[in-house]
């Protein structure tokens, strides 16, 4: 019996540590499903493309091949360039048959990963400090840092994520910021614990891999540290390979293979109308916040769109932009024109 192939896209990174985690990931996924073909690529900054994964997929005999995104939230990445690089191979190979997965989302599982990311979290110990009484939950915020984006869409489904991760929590608050592109800012977000009185924050970034972005958020945060001694700061870790990542990935590559993906590109007429405008501006780094931003989300075409076991919401109007902003320091007019298209 033929493997099925699953083709798995990263978005790739400049620092290649991220790459090789990121493939050192999919290689244990792999060897957790022996009986699939998984192949791995990226959107951007790494190698291969979308196109050679793809290519890789067809010569190893694939009849069908199913995408399956390695991204936290559906945007502009999940939205547009991943289909798009589907319709040219498409083209390519009239033959072969594509099926396109989708992103992760908002799990309850993401929710323990946070969770265990706050039990690891270090101090920011940047002079010796006497021994204190621990801080009380009540004063204490934990302030998670998305990536950010022009897709309101995926920046709310952040922000419930967040909502969610404080209803597991007895803390004071557990506060919402991104380092590129949308607002609020790590800076901003850090200003606002203190407003909030927090004598204790412990700060986590919800990305995937090492990259650019995390060491701008490890710089930041600790300069904030290194500002206010008064606050005792913890840092988290990424999310990295955390064992629950690979089962919230195993989940969509097993729905994706069941025909439960629930979003249809080939019909999507805001895509059309986002072709004209998108050329593939890959000189940007990881660490611009690039974002195409043509936002969009798409109606299931089956009754049972709720997963009962974790509760996830599918948002379903469309939203378009494209905003090439770049990181936080950007002015805030990079977080505008939302509805350019």
């Amino acid at each position: 019996m033929t493997q099925k192939t699953i083709l798995l896209v990263g978005h790739g990174s400049r620092i290649e540590e991220g790459n090789e985690e990121l493939r050192n990931f999919t290689a244990q996924l792999a060897a957790r499903m022996p009986e699939l073909n998984i192949e791995t690529c990226f959107i951007e900054l790494a190698s291969p493309s979308i196109a050679g994964g793809i290519e890789r997929c067809v010569a190893g005999g694939a009849g069908v091949v199913y995408v399956v995104p390695i991204i936290l939230f559906a945007a502009g990445h999940s939205k547009l360039d991943i289909p798009l690089a589907i319709d040219q191979a498409k083209r390519k190979y009239p033959a072969v048959e594509f099926i396109y997965g989708r992103p992760v989302g908002v799990q309850e599982r993401a929710v323990d990963i946070l969770l265990d990311r706050i039990t690891e979290a270090v101090p920011l110990g940047l002079r010796d400090k006497p021994d204190t009484e621990p801080v009380a939950a009540e004063d204490t915020i934990v302030l998670v840092m998305g990536r950010g984006g022009s897709d309101p869409d995926a920046n709310s489904d952040f922000y419930k994520l967040a909502r969610l991760l404080w209803e597991h929590t007895p803390y004071k608050s557990v506060e919402s910021c991104f380092i590129a592109i949308a607002q609020p800012s790590l800076n901003e977000g850090l200003e606002r614990c203190l407003a909030l009185g927090a004598r204790k924050i412990v700060v986590l970034p919800y990305l995937l891999f090492t990259g650019v972005l995390m060491k701008q958020f490890t710089e930041r945060a600790a300069a904030f540290a290194a500002a206010h001694p008064e606050v005792e700061v913890e840092l988290g870790s990424y999310i990295g390979n955390h064992p629950l990542l690979a089962d919230m990935l195993a989940e969509r590559i097993e729905e994706t293979l069941e025909g439960k993906s629930f979003a249809n590109c080939d019909t999507c007429r805001y895509r059309d109308a986002a072709e004209l405008h998108h050329h593939h501006h890959h000189h940007g780094e990881e660490g611009h916040g690039h974002d195409h931003g043509y936002g969009h989300n798409h109606e299931p075409h089956h009754g049972d769109e709720h997963d009962p076991k974790h509760g996830h919401n599918h948002h379903h109007g469309h939203s378009h932009a494209h905003d090439h902003g770049h990181d936080d320091s950007v002015p805030a007019a990079a977080a505008g024109s939302l509805k350019e298209l």
